[in-house]
């Protein structure tokens, strides 16, 4: 066995383990087969406003949590400007709120679970472990965050992303798809009748990873797409906030498994660059486009990780920056998911480190300092006197998740909570 099948067989032994071994001894899984036709949208979708629920049913979980969980399909608006209906999963706190004032809503953006139907959150929160032989292997990693946050009393709701378990292609890294998912959710659960959620509560925006950017990105658009939330703040954990620069750096990790997600998603949304990137990827870079469109993240790094992206091109030249950037079609599709465009209206608190392995840190203070430009509050946790470990393995990112964000985030969001002034590392005007 090469040393990247061991570092391979670690890490999805890791995504699946790690989580769940860290809550509680699991329930019974939910059965599946009775799972898809509540993600099948009426058709029209029902006439009503961003964050109208569609339909609604009780779920069991596969862990104990505490909470009653209730899956959702609601009303968002994709980056066409169209009604799309996307589901998720509301959590409604069994423990008392334990802060300041009434009970919060989280909603949680959750990290990279893939691009197929069967990777949707509010479909693993049902299963144990999702498996399908050979490699289609996936569990919620984020339960972890999830739990933490519902044992204070936190009421917390949960999105799929647009295309991720309904119809259609998961927008991957889309901001204004991720934007308007994670705001329709909150106000989804705001308006779910029979929870103890508050009808116009505070609201918090969490996310690491993909999750981080689908976070930051909700928190720049919030103030014009949902103005009536009262936002409170937002936790923006490893944000790719360029990809371009996301790409570069990851090509040949473990991450390269999700460049398939990342073309799939710039396809359905930019139809122009079907034409630049067909004439740009082989034969083995257009069956990897194919294959990741149903697969989970780890069955993508299994299949697709550690990569090089130039043993997907036709010129033997790197997908990022160098194949993305030869054509203006995919070189603005990808520029217009960049963060840092627009004055966040909450404080935030962004997390990084140059450890981390698979996310750069280098556009994430980047995003700070356009952020403070913009007159925003922003505080920036960096990481940086950490050392790498086995870097392109997810290790370096998986360890800021882990040990920093539950110690670090969940005291911040706190304190904006109480309305204590908030921290920044901006500097003086």
């Amino acid at each position: 066995m090469t040393l990247r099948h061991t570092i391979t067989g670690i890490f999805c032994a890791a995504l699946i383990v790690v989580p769940i071994a860290a809550i509680a001894p699991p329930a019974t899984a939910e059965p599946g087969p009775a799972l898809p036709s509540f993600y099948d949208p009426p058709a029209p979708i029902p006439p009503g406003d961003p964050g109208d629920v569609i339909r609604a049913e009780p779920m069991s979980l596969a862990l104990p949590l505490p909470a009653r969980a209730t899956r959702i399909m609601y009303r968002s608006v994709d980056p066409a400007g169209a009604a799309v209906a996307v589901t998720g999963i509301v959590f409604d706190p069994t423990t008392p709120w334990s802060g300041p004032g009434v009970r919060p809503l989280v909603s949680f953006a959750v990290g990279t679970q893939g691009q197929g139907d069967q990777c949707a959150p509010s479909r693993l929160f049902g299963q144990l472990v999702h498996y399908v032989p050979p490699l289609d292997l996936m569990a919620e990693y984020d339960t972890t965050a999830v739990t933490e946050l519902l044992a204070r009393g936190a009421a917390v709701v949960v999105t799929d992303y647009q295309g991720l378990g309904t119809p259609g292609t998961h927008t991957f890294l889309n901001a204004t798809a991720e934007a308007n998912a994670v705001i329709d959710a909150a106000r989804a659960a705001q308006r779910l009748p029979g929870s103890t959620i508050p009808a116009a509560g505070p609201v918090l925006f969490w996310g690491y990873s993909q999750g981080g950017h689908a976070a930051g990105a909700a928190a720049e658009r919030v103030g014009e797409y949902a103005p009536e939330l009262d936002l409170r703040a937002s936790y923006v954990g490893a944000p790719p906030a360029s990809l371009m620069d996301l790409g570069a750096y990851a090509d040949g990790t473990a991450l390269s498994g999700a460049f398939g997600y990342m073309l799939n998603s710039m396809r359905a949304v930019y139809p122009d660059t079907i034409e630049v990137l067909d004439a740009a990827l082989n034969d083995e870079g257009k069956r990897m486009l194919e294959e990741s469109a149903g697969q989970c993240a780890a069955e993508s790094v299994l299949r697709h990780g550690f990569r090089r992206s130039q043993t997907w091109t036709t010129s033997g030249r790197p997908l990022f920056p160098d194949v993305i950037a030869s054509d203006p079609r995919t070189l603005d599709a990808v520029a217009e998911q960049n963060l840092g465009n627009r004055r966040p209206t909450a404080p935030i608190l962004v997390l990084t480190g140059d450890n981390d392995d698979i996310v750069p840190a280098a556009p994430a203070r980047a995003l700070v300092t356009r952020w403070c430009a913009l007159g925003a509050i922003v505080q920036l946790i960096d990481l940086s006197a950490i050392p790498p470990i086995l870097p392109g393995t997810i290790i370096g990112h998986g360890i800021n998740s882990i040990a920093f964000q539950l110690t670090t985030a969940i005291p911040w969001l706190d304190d904006r909570l109480a309305d204590r002034p908030a921290p920044t590392s901006c500097g003086p005007a």
